[in-house]
């Protein structure tokens, strides 16, 4: 909201010395932010005074039209003289009156005037345009053209008010009040303490029964209709400089007498307004509910299909019009001298003779309802941005009749008798607060007499002693419930003024052991070595294709997004493989060779099974089986960890040879996160997309005493690694974590250090090639019992020796006791039952027996 200082003070009486930088000192603090104070005119020095064009003289010898122009200037050149001037534009003539900057004038950004030759001419000054002026756009495209009535040589400056300065108001959505200079003016008196001169404070006929027809069908969507009639309009008045500017400096594009005269008021009450032309009115004006598939043509040009739910204003032959958002062309107010183009071409005869008759539209519209409208059609307006934020139902009349006042005023008409009011029956909305209540939500002792106070300022009518009953004003539909009327003491007493605390959780709060686990994981990988990536959760097709996923594959079932944020991504991640294959090529790209990167977030997993939730209502909160419904709706959300190497894993230098990543690290990597959440991983041999078939490795974990697969490991498949331009031998870990918690005993203990000594056995069994070491080394943790420390595969070995179709494993047994030196015998006997036992289930044998 763009409001001028200058029309700021017709409301209150501000101190002559205040400025644009001092109202926003006392605005900011009352909430309302104050983005920017542009100082209009700033540099602008004169003379700058009102010309009359006398001789106008075309140059053709040049490229372009040039024309030189002597102007009555009257004595501001200290001649008398006609003052010569060479200029380009051509939307004046002989006779008219223009702007003329006199040499010794500076205009903004410091461009001062002199007298010089161009064309071959001496130009003594310039006629000047809006745009030269800092006036804005005036819709002329041009030359400043003024009304003859003004005499030359007058002050151009303050004729049309070039120094002036604007505040611009960012305005939240539920403040929608101070969309208008009624609102700001009020916040203004509040905060420097004056009185407030209302301009909807008017006097205002009462409704009877001979104004324009009106039968609202809809009155949920349209509560209060005030229709008001002018006839006997001059069609060719125009807007009075006064208007012009004002409308100019909030921002907006003088177009025509009426049309500016509804915008002006809308901007100095809140108030959205619209003018018909009478004649192309047919019949009584409606408020319905569109027919699904209805068109309208709006003033834009713009023929648009209705929806059902869309609020219309219609006469006999359907809707003229898109309830708070834009009317139609149909009857549309006509300028007289140019006839708009939609209209056929009786109309535009019509039209053309300009607009004597009109009425008055000043009505109230259900905001949710505009505001889909608005965004249905894509055609945000200045109407519908104040009517989806709340408009004060109160001001209708008031606002017809200030747009009355102004059109007799300015366009010689007369206001009929008439006065048409719809009103649904309401009452105001009163709210019962505690006096201290705004103390204990501040922290503060305001007491009751400043409560009583602030909430007055705002508007609210407040009755009773230590319980209240606020009566909230029309204004302020935002005002629901008693911490909104606690907001608004708070504010006007100042934010500034409330205590500085720190917050103090309950004892025993904090980090859920879930989340104590996911930290601790990205620990546990960041210490060994990776660097964590956060990727976008979306996915595409041709994402699935590159990893080799069959068609049946789960991964392939996706959640698609309606608005996806990139056409070749629409669904949401079902791994997070392929966002860590992209951060590894784009690294790689740049030079970055040796790698190891890990990501840990949400997977979406549809099930089938969802189903579609019903609408929730946005006027309340919705119940817990609405907010359940919700949920049911959801996919399955797993969170998974998942890493990628590349490069060396270990670097060469003085102290040796280094080496290059493989699937071992993959694994390790899998062990380390299991470690965390004190899980017990077994590693098998699996095949996997997009795993190497003979380089991947199954992870399980024991979840409710079931063996679960968590994920998979190992070296990525050729195809994968050429389709996503990845290093060779790239290598690749992802795993559930949710399940891998799930499988885990609680909070991880630390190790009790034995003051004993270590008992070492190692054991070498050969085994059938089939076999997979894992089971043996379950077999043997599970015979070795509880002097067992630790179990380590230290050697894989095959040759001839062993037969065709065999290895052997070689495994380092730990042993130690907690009260005791163990003796060779009991470490002995220990791994002998060890051995016995996967020799039972395996068929191991101790190799050379």
């Amino acid at each position: 909201m763009r409001v001028p200082l200058s029309w700021l003070r017709e409301y209150v009486d501000l101190p002559a010395t205040e400025t644009g930088r001092d109202v926003q000192a006392r605005l900011v603090p009352a909430g309302l932010e104050v983005e920017t104070v542009e100082q209009l005119g700033a540099g602008l020095k004169g003379p700058i005074v009102v010309g009359k064009v006398l001789t106008v003289e075309e140059l053709t010898e040049f490229k372009k039209p040039i024309r030189f122009c002597t102007l009555d200037v009257g004595d501001a050149n200290g001649t008398g003289e006609p003052q010569e001037v060479i200029c380009g534009a051509r939307n004046f003539a002989v006779g008219d009156k223009v702007v003329v900057v006199l040499p010794g004038a500076v205009l903004a950004g410091g461009f001062e005037i002199s007298a010089r030759k161009t064309y071959g001419r001496t130009s003594h000054g310039m006629i000047c345009s809006s745009a030269e002026l800092g006036m804005g756009d005036d819709g002329s495209g041009g030359i400043v053209v003024l009304p003859p009535e003004y005499e030359v040589g007058t002050d151009a400056i303050e004729l049309l008010q070039l120094i002036d300065e604007v505040l611009d108001i960012a305005v939240t959505p539920d403040r929608g009040y101070c969309l208008s200079m009624r609102g700001i003016a009020r916040e203004t008196a509040t905060a420097y303490g004056l009185p407030l001169r209302d301009p909807a404070l008017l006097d205002v006929p009462a409704p009877n029964s001979y104004g324009h027809r009106v039968e609202i069908a809809d009155s949920v969507g349209c509560d209060h209709f005030t229709a008001r009639t002018v006839t006997g309009l001059d069609p060719e008045a125009r807007s009075p400089i006064w208007l012009k500017r004002r409308l100019q400096k909030a921002g907006m594009r003088p177009i025509s007498l009426a049309v500016d005269i509804t915008n002006y008021v809308m901007l100095e009450i809140g108030q959205p307004l619209h003018a018909y032309d009478r004649k192309r009115v047919e019949g009584a004006i409606g408020v319905r509910r569109a027919e699904q598939g209805e068109v309208l043509t709006t003033l834009d040009g713009v023929k648009r299909v209705l929806d059902a739910a869309d609020l219309v204003i219609t006469d006999d032959r359907g809707p003229i019009g898109l309830a708070g958002v834009m009317g139609g062309a149909d009857t549309e107010i006509a300028d007289g001298e140019i006839a708009p183009s939609p209209l056929s071409s009786s109309a535009a005869a019509r039209a053309a003779r300009g607009t004597t008759e009109v009425v008055i539209e000043a009505a109230h519209f259900e905001p949710i309802s505009i505001a889909r409208t608005a965004r249905r059609h894509k055609l945000a307006s200045e109407a519908s941005r104040r009517f989806e934020r709340g408009v004060d139902p109160h001001a209708a009349p008031a606002a017809a009749q200030r747009t009355v006042d102004l059109l007799v005023l300015l366009a010689g008409g007369s206001a009929e008798a008439g006065v048409t009011e719809v009103v649904a029956p309401s009452g105001p909305h009163t709210i019962t607060m505690a006096a201290d209540h705004p103390d204990r939500v501040a922290g503060l002792a305001y007491g009751r007499e400043t409560v009583v106070r602030r909430l007055q300022q705002v508007g609210c009518d407040v009755q009773g002693q230590d319980e209240l009953i606020v009566t909230v004003p029309s204004w302020r539909p935002d005002l629901r419930e008693i911490n909104d009327l606690a907001e608004e003491v708070i504010r006007l007493e100042g934010y500034e003024n409330l205590p500085s605390t720190l917050p103090r959780p309950p004892a025993g709060r904090g980090l859920t052991e879930r989340q104590r686990l996911y930290r601790r994981v990205g620990r546990a990988l960041a210490g060994a070595g990776y660097v964590e990536v956060l990727n976008y959760p979306f996915i595409g097709t041709a994402q699935l294709d590159q990893l080799g996923l069959d068609a049946d594959d789960d991964r392939r079932r996706t959640v698609d997004l309606v608005n996806p944020l990139v056409d070749t991504e629409p669904a949401m991640r079902t791994t997070l493989l392929p966002g860590l294959f992209g951060a590894l090529r784009r690294n790689d790209g740049r030079g970055s060779h040796d790698l190891a990167l890990y990501e840990s977030g949400l997977v979406f997993r549809p099930t089938g099974e969802e189903k579609v939730p019903a609408r929730l209502p946005v006027d309340r909160r919705p119940t817990p089986e609405q907010l359940a419904s919700l949920d049911a709706a959801l996919p399955r959300q797993p969170r998974h960890a998942a890493v990628v190497l590349a490069g060396a894993r270990e670097q060469a230098g003085w102290w040796g040879a280094g080496r290059p990543a493989d699937w071992a690290d993959a694994v390790e990597a899998a062990r380390t996160v299991a470690a965390e959440a004190g899980a017990e991983l077994t590693v098998e041999s699996g095949q996997y997309a997009p795993w190497h078939p003979g380089r991947c490795a199954a992870l399980y974990v024991t979840v409710d005493g079931e063996r679960t697969l968590v994920g998979h490991a190992g070296e990525v498949h050729p195809r994968v690694i050429k389709a996503y331009g990845l290093p060779e031998r790239t290598c690749a870990m992802e795993l559930e974590l949710d399940l891998v918690e799930r499988a885990g005993t609680g909070p991880l203990r630390a190790p009790r250090i034995s003051t004993f000594p270590v008992a070492t056995q190692d054991v070498a069994l050969v085994v059938a090639e089939d076999v997979p070491a894992a089971h043996v080394e379950r077999a043997l943790r599970e015979g070795a019992g509880e002097l067992l420390e630790s179990l380590r595969l230290f050697d894989v070995f095959t040759g001839e020796q062993l037969g065709e179709g065999r290895k052997s494993l070689a495994y380092a047994l730990r042993f130690r006791a907690a009260d005791r030196t163990l003796t060779v015998d009991e470490a002995s006997a220990a791994r002998d039952s060890a051995v016995a036992l996967a020799a039972e289930r395996t068929g191991a044998v101790l190799r050379g027996a």
